[in-house]
């Protein structure tokens, strides 16, 4: 079965993640490891390090999946926030292995006006330089697919070939496919046909091969807007269908599959969402829900 879950806050320390996702029924989840919106990071203490290892391996909540500050540009065209951000991604993939996370999903960047070429020939270059100087961390690098709004790069497969035909250490990058930036970006995934046409799409340019996660996100937008806004599961332009195609792919079986969804600080919507996913599932449905609730209801 597919493993769902949904990003978690890490307030009060990375390991608080834990309790907050298994309150959810989470069985996989994504985290930030430090403030995402500074630059600064806070060193991370020996026993909250301890006490994430734990729970990774005693929760039941796997695997575990980092994104990167927003702060973070790596297509810049500016030395000085290019250097900023190379040297902050070298921090995020250190902090991964530390942690034990094997994944951090990043955004390619934007170019910022100096063209798309060149900002994927700076993606690459930053990511030679972080790839180098952590050779021997246990960290993959994972792009994510992008809307494309503004300057952004990502929103075509074709961006994430490229980069990765200029990557020297190849083999630690991986793709994170999300739904609405997707359907943002013009690949319209509402259908069967349209579904298969993108996935094969990304099988004839990047290779599917190359895919670790998924975000599953609904758009509050119409296909091909350029525009992020992410909706809830089925409540959006996307609907039900692509979620459907998805979580019965037995191609992405093994893929975690990830809400980042919009959510209050009683996080319902995720549980919501992710009910409305399991039911989805064939041979899942209803009674996966119920075990769900009494397993959530014995944590914190």
């Amino acid at each position: 079965m597919v493993r769902l879950g949904a990003h978690m806050s890490i307030a009060g320390g990375v390991d608080q993640a834990f309790p907050r996702a298994l309150a959810v029924g989470c069985e996989t989840m994504q985290v930030f490891t430090k403030s995402s919106n500074q630059w600064q990071a806070r060193p991370l203490r020996e026993d909250e390090v301890a006490r994430f290892r734990h729970l990774a391996k005693t929760s039941g909540v796997y695997p575990v999946v980092a994104h990167d500050a927003y702060l973070i540009n790596p297509a810049s065209p500016d030395p000085a926030l290019w250097r900023r951000s190379v040297e902050a991604l070298v921090v995020e993939v250190e902090r991964c292995r530390a942690l034990g996370i094997r994944w951090l999903i990043i955004h390619p960047g934007a170019h910022m006006g100096a063209g798309e070429a060149e900002g994927l020939r700076r993606v690459a270059e930053a990511l030679n330089e972080v790839l180098a100087r952590t050779e021997d961390a246990d960290v993959e690098i994972v792009l994510e697919t992008t809307a494309g709004q503004g300057t952004g790069l990502g929103h075509r497969f074709e961006h994430l070939a490229q980069i990765l035909e200029q990557v020297e250490a190849r083999t630690r990058l991986g793709i994170c496919f999300d739904t609405c930036h997707a359907l943002a970006a013009g690949y319209d995934i509402r259908t069967p046909e349209g579904y298969e046409r993108t996935f094969q799409e990304l099988e004839t340019v990047v290779g599917l091969h190359r895919l670790r996660a998924f975000h599953l996100n609904d758009s509050r937008r119409e296909p091909g807007s350029r525009v992020d806004r992410h909706a809830h599961i089925g409540k959006g332009t996307l609907g039900l269908t692509p979620f459907r195609l998805l979580l019965n792919d037995p191609r992405f079986q093994h893929l975690p599959m990830i809400l980042e969804t919009p959510k209050g600080p009683d996080m319902r919507e995720d549980r919501e969402n992710l009910a409305v996913l399991r039911s989805l599932v064939v041979g899942r449905g209803e009674t996966t829900e119920r075990t769900e609730d009494t397993e959530g209801s014995e944590h914190p």
